[in-house]
């Protein structure tokens, strides 16, 4: 079971959106906060990403060059510039990219005067933020990464081929552009994990490959319906319930069964939004053995009734 996969999956509300951005030094753009998380691809050029005057005192300006992914987890506002000094201006309306469709989900804009010119991919993933997946919720705030001198190849790959078909947009560039940046997510988060060293990763970055947690994971997600023990999962991991337990909250930052009624919940949930299924089934598949058990337990997390919960969904 790919558990990353699956826990962005399980925030993910809608497709994501994307504009390429080119300034012409001396340049700056000031982007509001997204509802989601942020990201740039710098495709050719450099600058700067320069946080905004009442972000946290712990953000700094980051020097960003040909080949750089910033991943924003909370879609925090901020500013893009050739400079740190240079004043921004708010954004105007993106126009559609050339030789696109009239329908693109690509939008263009340039800013900035007639200087050095830098060329990115900015956008963001729709996530559910009212209930992020505690994997996402650890993740820094910001994470900066480069591909230049072979570091992380797939990223790399990906990124290249990003910046070629919006820099030439060609017969099918609509429907590999969103694709590519779907995948650019599972990439820069990879990359991320990749980074850390396994002597001190701590939280998610360590549970994804410990002997003993990682296997209760994978069996978690691959069948939250079925009725786990923490003396059963321990089994599994070769530890004794008290030491597993303790092992398991230490890492994914709650108790083995608060997470499988985490994970129950999130499944329901993603299965009422995207899907006709009965409530009968959708509680069989948290692994209710009734709908009004199933129903009580999930207005408890979600403030709402399963079918409450449907129709806003839909309505959004």
């Amino acid at each position: 079971m790919d558990i990353l996969t699956e826990a962005l999956a399980s925030m993910r509300t809608g497709s994501p959106a994307s504009v390429r951005t080119t300034g012409r030094a001396p340049w700056g753009l000031r982007l509001p906060p997204v509802a989601g998380a942020g990201f740039h691809v710098v495709l050719y050029g450099t600058c700067w990403l320069v946080p905004l005057e009442d972000a946290p005192a712990h953000l700094a300006p980051v020097a960003l060059n040909p080949g750089d992914v910033v991943f924003l987890r909370d879609g925090r506002g901020h500013i893009l510039a050739d400079h740190p000094a240079s004043v921004p201006q708010e954004p105007g309306t993106a126009e559609r990219c050339p030789n696109t469709a009239p329908h693109s989900s690509i939008g263009h804009v340039t800013v900035g005067g007639d200087g050095p010119e830098t060329s990115l991919l900015c956008g963001n993933y729709h996530l559910d933020q009212g209930r992020p997946h505690p994997l996402v919720r650890q993740l820094p705030e910001v994470i900066h990464l480069t591909t230049r001198h072979g570091r992380h190849p797939e990223l790399s790959a990906a990124v290249q081929l990003l910046g070629s078909e919006v820099e030439n947009p060609r017969i099918g560039s609509d429907g590999i552009v969103p694709t590519l940046i779907d995948s650019l997510l599972l990439y820069i988060l990879r990359a991320w994990l990749d980074d850390q060293p396994a002597a001190v990763a701590q939280g998610w970055a360590a549970a994804l490959s410990d002997a003993a947690v990682a296997p209760a994971l994978s069996a978690i997600h691959a069948d939250p319906a079925a009725q786990w023990t923490v003396e059963g999962l321990a089994e599994r991991a070769g530890l004794s319930r008290a030491a597993f337990a303790r092992r398991f909250a230490a890492l994914v930052g709650e108790p083995p069964m608060a997470y499988l009624t985490r994970w129950r919940m999130t499944t329901a949930a993603r299965l009422l939004r995207e899907s006709d299924a009965p409530l009968t089934a959708v509680a069989a598949r948290a692994g209710y053995g009734s709908e009004f058990a199933f129903a009580k337990a999930f207005k408890r997390e979600f403030g709402q009734a399963p079918g409450g919960y449907r129709r806003e969904s839909r309505a959004a």
